[in-house]
């Protein structure tokens, strides 16, 4: 009790957040403190880029820190994918092929590679999000007239199970509504082999006039 109220103490050293706003300087905190080892190293120049809140204790941050370091935050990006424009596009287009096409509906493969598969050995949330965005910008194309630039507006998920790695998924998008500057796509996603479904989405899509659209600043 003693040693944790000496600690306690200590974390009371205080610096002024880059905002104004009352933190923990992580570098003081880790000299001036004696904690258990986490069971994951934690780098100083990964460490050293947070600001710590007065509102939660240093075994607190250091799960939050493993945790990060465990799925990968801050981790190395291959030269290949860092050096190339538009990789995560290249990745996500991978997974994808058409199956069927016709006005207001597309319907498209997605196979579960490595490459896509999460902490946890399923199917990448943000995948499934990238996923849901390029299907319904698809599916938005086929009513929407080719003068006009599609970009997503807003996009809602649900994730109701999980895709295992090497799954195939069907993804089945349709135009709900479609009007001047706005079409609404929904989404289903559905296991091929058992049918089941494990994601559903909800994409609105903005439209404009490419002549009306200034790319740049």
């Amino acid at each position: 009790k003693k040693k944790h109220k000496t600690q306690a103490l200590t974390v009371c050293t205080r610096v002024t957040h880059t905002y104004g706003i009352d933190a923990f300087d992580f570098e003081t905190l880790k000299k001036k403190t004696k904690m258990a080892k986490p069971s994951i190293d934690i780098s100083e120049s990964f460490a050293s880029t947070a600001k710590i809140s007065g509102d939660i204790s240093q075994k607190d941050v250091n799960n939050v820190l493993q945790f990060l370091i465990g799925v990968g935050v801050s981790g190395h990006v291959p030269d290949q994918f860092d050096a190339k424009k538009d990789s995560y596009s290249d990745l996500v287009r991978d997974l994808l092929e058409p199956l069927h096409i016709s006005r207001g509906h597309v319907t498209c493969l997605v196979s579960v590679k490595p490459a896509v598969i999460n902490f946890f050995a399923g199917f990448h949330g943000g995948a499934v999000a990238a996923v849901a965005e390029a299907v319904s910008i698809a599916c938005a194309r086929t009513v929407v007239a080719t003068d006009k630039e599609i970009f997503l507006g807003e996009l809602s998920i649900s994730y109701l199970a999980s895709a295992k790695k090497n799954a195939e998924v069907i993804v089945d998008a349709s135009v709900v509504r479609s009007g001047r500057n706005l079409s609404v796509i929904a989404l289903e996603f559905k296991l091929k082999k058992t049918g089941d479904l494990i994601y559903t989405a909800r994409a609105p899509s903005i439209t404009c006039l490419l002549r009306n659209y200034r790319f740049g600043p």
